[in-house]
């Protein structure tokens, strides 16, 4: 037999105080049956009958477990590739407190939302870098999200190629448990304009092979100036850079492989709508295993308990005999 719950400090205080009212109780009936010199032999079929129910309540609240049986476990789930970009641009404040911080932010409600799923990350700007490998591990996860700066990756402009590429590569790889495709998911994040030369190949490729990709852009139309050390960034010409969301090129991009864009601006949050949407994708079953449970079964010893309450308050016992 195992327990749900272990003998704590609460059950332990209801034992005490029922020890201690029904000791008192017996001495009182005790001291008066001798005053009055009749038998009080009767008291103790009454402390029997209640010290049982009391103690059977106790053990229907430790949650009694018995009766070993198998059940089938599945493991049923997709792997999921976020690809981040850390422009210089993503440290624009249209979005507050800037965009980077509140992809940070919304990567972690990602994150929570598939606890199921290996998930890993993928950073870029001109190239791109493992970040976290595929995982279930939330909190490695998280951490690395929360390690996410412009300073990681080399900025010499946006290229959506090599991140697609890699996160292509890693999931398929020998190593996944996946063989179904439409159980890979790759999520692209970015604010900006595509300006590589291969992103077009491994979209086909993305595209042929039935694995879902979805844009997230962030920014707004109107724009915002780039913090830097010492200011805000210029041109080659010295005037301050704005920079806009171009959400053109993730529009493309999910079009081409049957995906769909999601964006976040000043009045609009479709991270909801984006998890919402890999939720309906089927998982596919990683294994099956066959495990000993065994059953909480409190109401038998509740139901006797009950039982000898009932036999308590009808039967009438004289516990001194007069």
């Amino acid at each position: 037999m195992s327990w749900l719950y272990s003998f704590t400090l609460t059950e332990g205080i209801l034992s005490g105080l029922f020890a201690l009212l029904y000791l008192a109780y017996m001495a009182r009936v005790i001291s008066t049956a001798k005053k009055l010199k009749v038998g009080y032999s009767n008291v103790f079929i009454k402390l029997l009958i209640r010290t049982v129910y009391f103690i059977l309540i106790i053990v229907a609240i430790l949650g009694p477990s018995f009766g070993e049986s198998k059940r089938e476990v599945k493991s049923v789930g997709k792997d999921i590739f976020m690809l981040v970009d850390l422009s210089e641009s993503m440290n624009a404040a249209d979005i507050q407190p800037t965009r980077l911080e509140k992809i940070k932010f919304e990567l972690k409600n990602i994150v929570k939302a598939f606890n199921s799923d290996r998930m890993g990350i993928i950073i870029f700007s001109s190239e791109s870098f493992m970040q976290s490998p595929l995982t279930y591990d939330q909190n490695a996860l998280n951490l690395f999200i929360e390690t996410l700066n412009t300073r990681l990756v080399p900025n010499a402009g946006t290229d959506f190629g090599p991140p697609l590429k890699m996160a292509l590569e890693k999931l398929n790889a020998e190593e996944s448990p996946l063989t179904q495709q439409k159980s890979k998911v790759i999520i692209l994040i970015s604010d900006g304009e595509d300006f590589g030369e291969q992103t077009e190949d491994v979209t086909q490729d993305i595209e042929s092979q039935g694995i879902k990709l979805f844009t997230l852009g962030i920014g707004t139309e109107r724009g915002s100036k780039i913090r830097v050390r010492g200011g805000f960034k210029r041109d080659r010409q010295g005037n301050e850079v704005i920079t806009k969301l171009d959400s053109k090129s993730l529009r493309k991009l999910a079009s081409e492989t049957d995906g769909q864009y999601f964006e976040i601006n000043e009045t609009n949050n479709d991270v909801s709508r984006l998890i919402s949407t890999i939720n309906k994708i089927e998982g596919e079953l990683r294994d099956t295993r066959q495990v000993d449970v065994s059953a909480n079964r409190y109401y038998y010893f509740l139901l006797a308990a009950l039982f000898l309450i009932l036999l308590d308050v009808l039967a009438s016992v004289k516990v001194i005999k007069i």
